[in-house]
């Protein structure tokens, strides 16, 4: 049995390259965040890119298509998981982060605006899989839930238009609610159309008509 592909990951971690050797604080991140990305390979993922979070990171993360965004971030890097916020709303992802706050308070915020996971810094890498894979399961699971709300938002506006528009049947017609569905109907039939779509025209007609 074929193994299925690995999870494509982008991590989006601050630029630490220009790092005075002094700053121990500094180097501690530049190591953790090495160790990060260490145990990712080691758990056989595919480790695309390494990216900041600056203004073009909505179209990098167009390009690459990942499957997961792991965010690599300092305790005072809000700033960091705002952008990364910001460049998923339109595409969304999940989006696993690691930090070195053990700030329980923030864990709530972060979850509140997207994140998937919340991992404080130091998990050994055997523990890493069986995080990302809940990180994912628990995403897939708010998208199915997301797309059943919509939908059912989507059909209850529908609803409401075929209502109206059999209202203005039975007024304008002196139809009963049973004869103005049915022509409703057979003219959605007759033109290949959702029943709904045909209620919107007839509705739109009568606004313009008056």
């Amino acid at each position: 049995m074929k193994s299925p592909n690995p999870l494509r990951l982008v991590v989006i971690a601050p630029d630490l390259s220009s790092t005075d050797a002094t700053d121990e604080t500094a180097l501690a991140l530049i190591e953790r965040s090495r160790q990060l990305r260490i145990s990712l390979l080691e758990n056989n993922y595919n480790l695309v890119a390494v990216l900041p979070a600056d203004t073009f990171l909505e179209q990098r993360l167009a390009q690459l298509q990942p499957d997961m965004i792991i965010v690599d971030a300092e305790s005072e890097a809000r700033d960091c998981l705002e952008h990364v916020v910001m460049a998923t709303r339109d595409a969304r992802r999940p989006i696993v982060l690691f930090s070195n706050d053990n700030d329980t308070r923030r864990v709530k915020d972060a979850v509140a605006v997207g994140v998937s996971a919340y991992i404080v810094a130091g998990l050994p890498a055997e523990q890493i899989r069986p995080i990302l894979d809940v990180a994912m399961a628990r995403f897939e699971y708010e998208q199915d839930l997301r797309r059943e709300l919509a939908s059912v938002k989507n059909e209850l506006q529908e609803r409401k238009v075929i209502d109206r528009a059999k209202g203005l049947l039975m007024q304008r017609q002196n139809l009963t609610e049973q004869a103005a569905y049915e022509k409703l109907r057979k003219a959605a039939m007759d033109k290949g159309m959702r029943l709904s779509e045909v209620a919107q025209r007839m509705l739109d007609v009568a606004d313009l008509l008056g």
